[in-house]
């Protein structure tokens, strides 16, 4: 069976600096997929290259394939017509990825018409539909609101809509639930997943919060300075992570059985940016576990279980991971 998406060592390359290293990533239908990692992992950088949405100083190498076909071979034409169609997006931010200045009925209808070829009045009264949908009251009133008449949940609403108009066959979620309180976050997530499951839609969640990444996603790519360094299915990655960095992102998350550290456990330093030498693991200076081959050779991803792999010279054993 042909997968949805198919990216083969991905790479991203801005000037001097190389964003993404060697990435590779396979989703099926209705397959729920969560890219993980810090701020400056490449994270967002992957979904734009999959999307197609990075500046024309970019230089993006390797092989993206979408029901068989070669993204990257695209034109201008095919691309307008691929995006909200066939791909969507939904950004961290949704007051700058809405126009402030046209009415969330126009924004919304825009796609029906283009893609799904619906007239004025029909594509309205889908807009109205698609507004009920993801919860907003009033929903043949609101069309006619500007995005600053909503709050920043019910703006994500709209923009999740506006990415599940035309019943894509993937949605990428980039940071969805970023800057909402905990009871929006689990909204919007839930809409995601009802939206998924109603239409066998197939999700990439891209997240800096691997809390929220295991509660929705089927599988996790944990990613660190722009390369994949743990993959596997969510259940064996949060009951045993490999990785020393999934581990000690696992160890960030409060939880609420036993008792309350006074202070979470965090990561030592920061994360590289720019340029890593190849020739070492470049987590290596933040690990506990790091010893001198890992600063003379470069791990490659390999099995450390059934399931999964990690890109790791010693992964934890059976009893450091949990």
């Amino acid at each position: 069976m042909t997968a949805i998406l198919e990216v083969d060592d991905l790479t991203v390359d801005f000037s001097r600096t190389t964003a993404v290293r060697g990435v590779s990533l396979r989703v099926e239908a209705g397959e729920r997929v969560g890219i993980v990692g810090e701020s400056g992992s490449g994270k967002s950088v992957t979904a734009q290259a999959v999307m197609r949405l990075l500046p024309p100083t970019a230089t993006v190498g390797g092989r993206i394939r979408f029901a068989g076909q070669d993204v990257l071979g695209f034109d201008p034409a095919r691309l307008a017509a691929w995006r909200g169609a066939d791909i969507a997006m939904v950004f961290q931010d949704p007051m700058s990825s809405l126009n402030p200045l046209l009415r969330v009925g126009t924004q919304l209808t825009e796609g029906l018409r283009r893609h799904r070829g619906l007239g004025k009045a029909a594509a309205r009264a889908e807009a109205v539909r698609l507004l009920r949908t993801v919860g907003i009251d009033d929903a043949e009133r609101r069309l006619d609101d500007y995005p600053h008449a909503f709050s920043g949940g019910m703006r994500q609403r709209v923009c999740i809509a506006i990415a599940a108009a035309c019943t894509p066959k993937l949605i990428i979620a980039d940071e969805p639930t970023t800057a909402l309180d905990v009871t929006v976050q689990a909204q919007v997530l839930d809409l995601l997943d009802e939206l998924t499951e109603r239409h066998d839609t197939a999700t990439v969640l891209v997240s800096h919060d691997l809390g929220v990444i295991s509660s929705f996603c089927d599988r996790i790519m944990v990613m660190y300075a722009g390369q994949v360094v743990e993959a596997g299915p969510t259940d064996d990655i949060v009951a045993a992570p490999a990785h020393p960095y999934t581990r000690a992102l696992l160890d960030s998350i409060p939880r609420l059985d036993g008792d309350l550290p006074r202070r979470l456990p965090t990561v030592p330093g920061s994360p590289p940016f720019g340029n890593v030498p190849t020739g070492s693991c470049a987590f290596a200076d933040r690990c506990p576990h790091a010893q001198d081959r890992c600063r003379t050779e470069a791990p490659t991803m390999a099995p450390v279980g059934p399931n999964t792999t990690a890109a790791c010279h010693f992964p934890l054993t059976e009893g450091a991971r949990t």
